[in-house]
C-alpha cells in the first residue's frame, strides 16, 4: 500500500487530464453536436452542458422574426454588416442559432476553425423571439440570457409574447465574468426599444415588428 499511494501521485502528474477523468464535457457535446442528423424542421444547440433540440417555430415567431429580418436589411443597407439567420454562432465549444443576429454581412473572415458557423466576437447583437412552453421560455429567458452574456455579446434583444401582454427586453453591457448584464431595460408592446450601439445603433423596435398588445 506504501509503495502504491508513494508512485500514484508521479504517475498522475505525467497523465493527460483527459485520461484520468475522460474526455472534457464540453469536447463530448461538442463532438455529438456535429455527429447529429436532424429531420427538417429542427435544430440544435449547446446551451449550459446540454444538446437542445427545438422545433421550428410557430406562425407568430416566424412573422415576428422575418419582419425584424426585413426592417433591420433596411436599416443596414448599404452598411458593412447585415442580419443574419439560421447560422450557427460559436464560443468555446458551445453552439446556438440565435433568430436574427447582426454581424459582418461577409461571415467567412469570422468562421470557426471547424466553419460550422461564426465565431461570437464577431456578433454584434442577437435576437430570441421566445416561443410557447415552459422550457422554451426558460431557454431564452435565462439559459441564453447566461449563454450570450458570458460570450461578450454586446447586446441582447428578447421579444417575449408571453411576459404580460407581450415585452421587448434590452440587455447591454455583458458581463461574462457573472453571466449576467450591466443593464436591462423592459418595456411592454407598444412602447419603442432603440438599440443603443453598435452597428444597429438607432434601430428601432416597435408595433411594426412586435405587433400589438397580446390579449
Amino acid at each position: 500500500m506504501n509503495a502504491l499511494a508513494h508512485e500514484r501521485p508521479e504517475t498522475m502528474s505525467e497523465a493527460p487530464a483527459e485520461s484520468l477523468n475522460g474526455p472534457d464535457l464540453d469536447e463530448v457535446l461538442w463532438q455529438a453536436w456535429k455527429a447529429m442528423e436532424l429531420p427538417e424542421g429542427y435544430h440544435a444547440e449547446i446551451i449550459e452542458g446540454a444538446i437542445e433540440v427545438s422545433p421550428t417555430g410557430r406562425l407568430t415567431h416566424a412573422q415576428i422574426t422575418n419582419r425584424l429580418r426585413r426592417a433591420l436589411d433596411r436599416f443596414l443597407d448599404g452598411a458593412e454588416h447585415a442580419c443574419h439567420q439560421d447560422t450557427n454562432v460559436i464560443h468555446k465549444r458551445k453552439g446556438w442559432i440565435p433568430d436574427a443576429f447582426v454581424a459582418p454581412e461577409d461571415l467567412e473572415p469570422y468562421a470557426d476553425e471547424e466553419g460550422l458557423g461564426v465565431e461570437a466576437s464577431a456578433v454584434h447583437l442577437v435576437v430570441e423571439v421566445v416561443s410557447p412552453g415552459k422550457r422554451n421560455q426558460d431557454r431564452d429567458r435565462i439559459r441564453k440570457r447566461r449563454e450570450y452574456a458570458r460570450a461578450g455579446i454586446p447586446v441582447y434583444v428578447l421579444i417575449d409574447d408571453y411576459d404580460g401582454q407581450g415585452a421587448v427586453t434590452l440587455f447591454t453591457g455583458p458581463r461574462p465574468d457573472k453571466a449576467d448584464w450591466e443593464d436591462i431595460h423592459r418595456v411592454p408592446y407598444g412602447t419603442e426599444v432603440t438599440i443603443p450601439e453598435g452597428p444597429a445603433k438607432g434601430f428601432v423596435i416597435g408595433e411594426g415588428i412586435t405587433g400589438p398588445k397580446r390579449s
